[in-house]
């Protein structure tokens, strides 16, 4: 009797899930994003303290707000403070994917909004090779307050402006960067991304000296 084994089909390899992150987070593995690429290498934040020894007040206020741009300038802000278009994302400010503008209210088109995809805290991916990232809310900043490309100086009198701030006053303004979560965010960006350098608690001590010793700009 002539007997032919044959192989049975191969079943394709398994996508992997995403733990705890809505179903349609999964299709976002099939735009690419997992892992964000090596982390990039965090710089030191000084404290106040360090600024001690600069005898004029409105160029100890200016090194101030440089060390300040440490922060500001990091990919964790950068990324939400786009001048057009919409977010980036990684440490490497790639374009997001999948493909998304900012909308009317700085929060996604209408049926593609943020939190279609970004939940209330990060989510891992099982992988362990990246994750989502999440606070509540979540949504991009508003053009007036768009910093990328932007020199430290610019950025310094557009955070100093009520008109282009959200309003804010200087104390408000520090009582942002001291204990607002999303700002607390950029220190804890989930698997996958370099936090920005040193601490929330350093950021507000640093927009604290600031304000105090004059809140000068940088120069140019």
């Amino acid at each position: 009797m002539d007997i032919r084994l044959t192989a049975a089909p191969r079943a394709p390899a398994p996508v992997p899930a995403i733990a705890r992150a809505p179903a349609v987070a999964a299709a976002l593995l099939a735009f690419g994003v997992a892992a964000a690429g090596p982390l990039a290498a965090q710089e030191t934040l000084r404290a106040p303290e360090a600024f001690a020894g600069i005898a004029d007040q409105a160029e100890r206020s200016a090194a101030l707000f440089a060390e300040m741009g440490k922060v500001l300038q990091s990919p964790r802000c950068l990324n939400c403070h786009p001048v057009t278009g919409g977010p980036t994302q990684g440490d490497d400010m790639h374009p997001h994917m999948p493909p998304v503008i900012r909308g009317e209210a700085d929060f996604g088109a209408p049926g593609m909004t943020c939190n279609t995809c970004h939940g209330a805290g990060n989510v891992a991916f099982t992988t362990g090779e990246g994750s989502i990232p999440g606070h509540e809310p979540w949504q991009l900043a508003p053009v007036s307050m768009g910093w990328q490309d932007q020199s430290l100086a610019a950025i310094c009198a557009q955070i100093k402006d009520p008109d282009r701030n959200g309003g804010r006053d200087l104390e408000a303004l520090y009582e942002h960067n001291a204990e607002d979560g999303l700002v607390g965010w950029a220190w804890h960006p989930g698997e996958g991304r370099a936090p920005a350098p040193g601490s929330q608690e350093i950021f507000g001590a640093l927009t604290r000296a600031w304000i105090d010793t004059g809140a000068a700009c940088p120069a140019g």
